[in-house]
């Protein structure tokens, strides 16, 4: 597909009733993620700004070819879908999808101990197809005392089974797989 290709969008429900994925036929990032939680760390990105110029905006999650979004439970759904396609529409023809968070600070994985390594390989296995698959995804905050911190990211940031069925599940799949006295705690 040429680079100038019109732009398609198809929005789709998240298990979240305040976020909406929109999968484009371009691609939004080239590599890795990005969520910005708030306005301030969306200045250096075009398309993220631009979105959260939206009203009722309070996050936006770039992964691969879909922009999550996620707004206020007051917002009206029909208007957010028009408000964000409008956006796309207009600056995606200069979004870049190789910029990246300037203010992102983590470690590369290499550089990790070797019990997070085993952590986000697992994660990478069993979690992260599903929560990416519904436009959110989990960070590693810090493995310390059996305790595993993590932020949830894009839809998943505040949808209300983060805290409890997905929570569960994470806990579960690590206690099999990796230790059986771990617990998860989301920041």
């Amino acid at each position: 597909m040429s680079e100038h290709a019109d732009l398609l969008i198809r929005i789709q429900e998240t298990p979240n009733p305040n976020a909406w994925k929109f999968v484009l036929n371009q691609t939004v990032l080239n590599e890795g993620k990005a969520t910005y939680v708030e306005p301030k760390e969306a200045e250096n990105n075009l398309l993220a700004r631009s979105l959260f110029e939206i009203q009722g905006i309070k996050q936006v999650h770039f992964f691969q070819n879909v922009v999550t979004i996620t707004h206020t439970f007051d917002s009206e759904p029909v208007e957010i879908h028009k408000s964000v396609s409008s956006v796309l529409q207009t600056r995606m023809p200069a979004h870049n999808p190789n910029q990246t968070k300037v203010d992102e600070k983590k470690l590369a994985r290499t550089q990790l101990s070797p019990e997070l390594q085993r952590i986000e390989a697992i994660l990478d296995e069993t979690i992260r197809p599903g929560l990416q698959g519904d436009g959110g995804d989990i960070a590693v905050v810090k493995y310390e005392d059996n305790k595993l911190y993590v932020f949830y990211e894009g839809a998943c940031g505040t949808c209300p089974s983060s805290t409890s069925g997905t929570l569960m599940a994470i806990e579960g799949i690590l206690r099999e797989q990796y230790n059986d006295k771990i617990e998860v705690v989301p920041v």
